[in-house]
């Protein structure tokens, strides 16, 4: 189903937006939008994309992304499944490249906020003290309104502006080659990958969901991801490896099968190459750092 268009998610009348989200599971649209984005994950699961990365996200998961930075937070595959009772809850904050005028931002007291707002192009992960900050801080906007809400918003920008945990997600020098009529068939492909990766994926078949022959696929996709479509589904597979390894009911060889490997040398060999580590180790040191 074609989706509307959207032309901004702030109304005019309003200076930035602040929304609570609580559903079955989070937007599962590949997208991407002009506004800055902050992203904070309460409850839920699954994989996020940024740009040209993926990674597994999972409860205080927080993310601020530039304008028009493709990105996705897509569910595990149990969110999806009928009768199922888990669900998602998140807050997200909107604001606008001219929040608060270009004028005003080259001036010498927003120099800070100018060079977060740059790194912001390649997204940010927050982390530590400054993630456990903005929570709470980011939970008490939902509930305030006017100069309060524009004040709270400038405390959380002023924190991050000032602090070492903001950890640039995507490649240097990335840029989105997308166009805004190709968000749903992008969208198209991510769901078909994450609904059949422990399965066997051609790249034909793929191909035929966005009309092009394999050959173009192939070059389309590596020019939006800065990857081949071979290494995002192996990304996908180790990525959801690393999930299962997280937990202790299962073992590595059925993990690899579960994951979509074929063979356990390949599995081996692929999630060493990504992950520095075997799977056994990464298993023993999450744990130990989970504790």
């Amino acid at each position: 189903m074609q989706r509307p268009f959207q032309k901004s998610r702030i109304p005019e009348s309003r200076a930035f937006v602040v929304k609570e989200l609580i559903a079955p599971h989070f937007d599962k649209n590949w997208h991407f939008h002009p506004e800055y984005q902050l992203f904070l994950v309460l409850e839920g699961r699954g994989t996020r994309f940024v740009g040209d990365h993926m990674k597994a996200f999972r409860e205080y998961d927080l993310v601020f992304t530039g304008p028009n930075l493709p990105h996705l937070w897509r569910n595990d595959q149990s969110y999806f499944e009928k009768g199922s009772d888990k669900q998602t809850h998140g807050i997200v904050v909107y604001f606008p490249e001219d929040f608060i005028g270009r004028s005003l931002l080259e001036k010498e007291e927003f120099e800070g906020l100018r060079h977060l707002l740059t790194k912001a192009d390649r997204g940010l992960e927050i982390s530590g003290e400054t993630n456990v900050q903005l929570r709470q801080l980011m939970k008490e906007l939902v509930h305030l309104k006017g100069l309060d809400s524009i004040i709270a918003l400038f405390d959380m920008l002023r924190l991050m502006a000032r602090s070492k945990d903001c950890h640039p997600i995507v490649q240097a020098g990335y840029t989105n080659l997308n166009k805004a009529s190709e968000e749903d068939r992008m969208s198209q492909v991510y769901e078909y990958v994450m609904d059949r990766f422990s399965q066997g994926i051609k790249l034909e078949e793929v191909a035929g969901l966005t009309n092009m022959t394999a050959s173009s696929f192939s070059r389309y996709f590596k020019s939006r991801m800065n990857k081949s479509f071979s290494d995002f589904l192996s990304d996908v597979r180790i990525s959801h490896a690393c999930k299962l390894l997280h937990e202790d009911a299962l073992n590595v060889s059925e993990i690899c099968y579960e994951s979509g490997f074929n063979t356990l040398s390949n599995f081996n060999r692929q999630f060493k190459d990504r992950m520095g580590m075997t799977p056994m180790a990464y298993r023993r040191d999450f744990q130990q750092r989970f504790e």
